[in-house]
């Protein structure tokens, strides 16, 4: 898939079919979160891949627990980093799934100290990943772009001399 597609064509997915991530997709999207960029190069984070009792464990702590339970893949990102990184770090990954045809979703974690419990450290992010349930339509980039909700270019962008 093209880059600019993943990214206009990219939408939380948080009903997910039960179908498995292959071994080889599943260390893709890992290896988009490893090769993201961050502050002086520190990497300063762990990816944590849940699943079993812990999975249900962690659905607890998130804000939006049937995310978590339903999803054949879920990750925390664990450790320092610094927002900036962990957000595109999450982001990466999120678009490496997205070019695979695997849906994802960032999610908010309600109960910190019980994520860490379980995940082994703070815990920056939690995304939940699997096949989307519905099958998606296809669509250009500009069709994409025209039924995103968002606002128009022009009201984002200012220029400064």
């Amino acid at each position: 898939m093209d880059a600019f597609l993943a990214i206009a064509s990219k939408r939380d997915v948080r009903d997910y079919a039960a179908t498995p991530i292959p071994p080889e997709v599943r260390d893709r999207i890992l290896d988009a979160g490893r090769l993201s960029g961050s502050s002086r190069n520190k990497q300063e984070w762990e990816f944590v891949v849940v699943s079993g009792a812990a999975q249900e464990q962690l659905a607890e702590a998130v804000y939006a627990p049937e995310n978590i339970r339903t999803a054949t893949l879920v990750l925390a990102i664990v450790g320092e980093a610094r927002p900036f990184d962990v957000g595109r770090c999450a982001q990466n990954m999120m678009l490496a799934a997205q070019a695979e045809g695997v849906g994802s979703c960032p999610n908010g974690v309600r109960e910190p100290e019980a994520a860490a419990a379980i995940c082994g450290g703070e815990v920056k992010a939690v995304i939940s990943f699997g096949y989307p349930a519905k099958k998606r339509r296809e669509r250009s980039v500009e069709e994409w772009s025209a039924a995103a909700n968002r606002k128009p270019l022009g009201e984002l962008v200012r220029d400064v001399s």
